[in-house]
């Protein structure tokens, strides 16, 4: 027989019977019933209940065990009587009695506990992770993971993609986050950096002739952590394309994504890639506020300025008067109730507003009564007129913003979140996804005017040269996010592979030739030999595996992640380097005040 196991502790069955069988694995909880002990002995795999009596040869030996030793028993396989049958296990109709015990690895008593659901707080979760992932939760977590890659990568290769490796230590290049830099031993003074993303390479393998590239790529940015993002590492589906528009990357990653999510989703609707909408950024801006718009939440917003121009209500009409102002509504079905209203109003306090204005309709037996502040304002005629506009009625609300877009939008757009959820309007059985296109590629700064790159200055500009010509604030570039339930989950573009383009489009922003051979040579140099057209995209996989995993922080679908400080409590790092270690580096720490 095997040293450890003979099967695993999810494999035994009633097909098992009279076996004499050896197992290995964890004690995930101990229970005594009347001199009878009964050990849930839990491995990788499942669970197999054991059970050790005193007329075992090892029952003091077994009555020592406690929770989360590692044992290693023998025992026969008994059928379990019927009415104690756990048809929740795999192994729910047998069990095992034990005839010998040895004790693998025993455990200190445990800082928090692999049984049950119990909450923890995140630093002892951090600190103790490798307790925290033999959690059931856990484990599924990973195990999903690991399969959603597997996955990836067979989709990749059947549609004739080949997985090439990037280096890990490269030169440093401004990809819109920090840095992290590694100080060469062998040229002191000088800096490596880990690479924020395989950008440039994958390009560089475009021009090098390999057509369709792919990678499950880890990617480095030093960037504050958030629910959604890790302030350290993350690892992407990076993939690139030659001879390819816009729409055939689309056509190309949306089926393998579509699959995936249809695979592991639990059965949740996963619309035709044929159908995701492409939406422009400035339309999702508007209907959304945001360029990553939950598609589950029918809310859509709409500019009602022309209803509050001249208007009896006073703070809009007088905004009105300003140029670039206008005013947006985020309608409200089933909201029309002032309790309901008010609540709304307190949370855009919250967020830093005076409020947000409001109207609802309400049955008063004769008909339908607009009511609320805003309504009595501005009159009835205009608040029909904002009604029909809206598609509401009676029981239904509508709420209101105003001022300069940019200023506002992303409140509006979480208003808008918060509004559908609490009316519960959201579609909680779906993955929306939704293409988001037409990124402009300038904005100017309001108080200078200087031009300066609003989204990725490697995009191709729509139009091309003579696009650069005109109005750099009305030049968009084939640049495009896929959006999955309010989560960013691709980011991709066509790519500016003409030197004549690049140089031009950065020196509208104010780098000249010079500056851009110096930080992009690598790349500037190889497009003067005969660059394909090409372009590509990358997705998230932890955040692919978080809306699989139906979880809320990136950090439950990633083994060992970085707490929010960026710490590694675990490990302890980072950490103080040595006076060795400096020194061979020719480096000193200065202390900070």
């Amino acid at each position: 027989m095997h040293a450890y196991r003979s099967h695993s502790c999810a494999a035994l069955t009633s097909a098992n019977v009279g076996d004499n069988v050896r197992l290995s694995g964890w004690v995930h909880r101990v229970r005594d019933h009347g001199g009878v002990l009964f050990i849930d002995l839990r491995d990788h795999y499942g669970i197999t209940q054991v059970l050790c009596d005193p007329d075992s040869p090892v029952f003091s030996e077994v009555e020592k065990v406690r929770s989360e030793w590692c044992i290693r028993i023998d025992g026969n396989v008994k059928a379990r009587d019927e009415s104690l049958i756990n048809p929740k296990l795999p192994t729910g109709e047998i069990e095992v009695y034990i005839r010998d015990l040895e004790v693998l690895g025993q455990s200190a008593e445990l800082p928090l506990m692999v049984f049950g659901d119990q909450e923890y707080p995140e630093e002892t979760r951090l600190t103790y992770r490798y307790l925290d992932l033999r959690r059931d939760k856990m484990q599924e977590n990973m195990k999903l993971r690991s399969d959603v890659v597997s996955s990836i990568r067979k989709r990749m290769w059947d549609k004739e993609f080949r997985e090439y490796q990037t280096p890990i230590i490269t030169a440093s290049s401004p990809e819109g986050a920090r840095d992290f830099l590694v100080p060469s031993r062998l040229h002191p003074g000088k800096f490596y950096a880990l690479p924020q993303a395989p950008q440039q390479f994958k390009q560089l393998l475009m021009v090098s002739g390999f057509d369709k590239y792919f990678q499950i790529a880890p990617c480095f940015r030093d960037e504050d952590p958030r629910a959604d993002r890790s302030p350290t590492d993350f690892y992407q589906l990076d993939m690139e394309m030659s001879f390819v528009e816009q729409q055939d990357v689309f056509d190309t990653i949306a089926p393998v994504l579509a699959g995936v999510f249809e695979e592991f989703g639990g059965g949740k609707k996963v619309d035709a890639p044929e159908t995701w909408e492409q939406i422009s950024y400035r339309d999702a801006a508007l209907w959304y506020g945001s360029d990553k718009p939950d598609l589950r939440n029918p809310i859509k917003m709409q500019v009602v300025s022309d209803h509050f121009r001249d208007s009896g209500f006073a703070i809009f009409a007088k905004l009105l008067e300003q140029e670039g102002t206008e005013i947006r509504a985020i309608p409200a079905p089933t909201g029309g109730s002032r309790k309901f209203c008010d609540r709304m109003n307190a949370y855009a306090q919250k967020e830093g507003l005076p409020g947000m204005g409001y109207i609802f309709w309400r049955d008063q037996g004769e008909g339908m009564e607009a009511a609320g502040p805003l309504a009595k304002n501005i009159g009835p005629e205009r608040t029909e007129a904002i009604r029909q506009q809206l598609g509401l009625g009676v029981g239904d609300a509508a709420f209101f913003l105003g001022g300069k877009p940019k200023a506002f939008e992303a409140i509006a757009g979480r208003a808008r979140n918060v509004i559908g959820e609490e009316l519960k309007l959201i579609d909680e059985d779906r993955f929306a996804f939704a293409w988001i296109v037409d990124f402009p590629i300038y904005e100017a700064d309001e108080e200078t005017g200087k031009i300066d790159f609003e989204h990725n200055p490697f995009s191709m500009p729509q139009g091309g040269m003579d696009a650069l010509r005109g109005d750099p604030l009305k030049v968009l570039g084939y640049q495009y996010d896929l959006a999955c339930n309010g989560y960013e989950l691709v980011s991709g573009a066509i790519r500016n592979h003409r030197p004549e383009i690049m140089f031009k489009a950065f020196e509208i922003a104010g780098y000249d030739e010079a500056e851009v051979r110096k930080r992009f040579g690598g790349m500037v140099n190889a497009f003067q030999y005969g660059a394909p057209p090409h372009g590509g995209c990358a997705a998230g996989i932890d955040r692919i595996v978080m809306l699989l995993a139906g979880e809320q922080n990136i950090r439950e679908v990633i083994l060992f992640p970085m707490n929010q400080r960026a710490e590694d409590l675990m490990m302890q790092a980072p950490s103080d380097p040595t006076s060795d270690q400096l020194m061979e580096l020719g480096l000193r720490v200065i202390p900070q005040d």
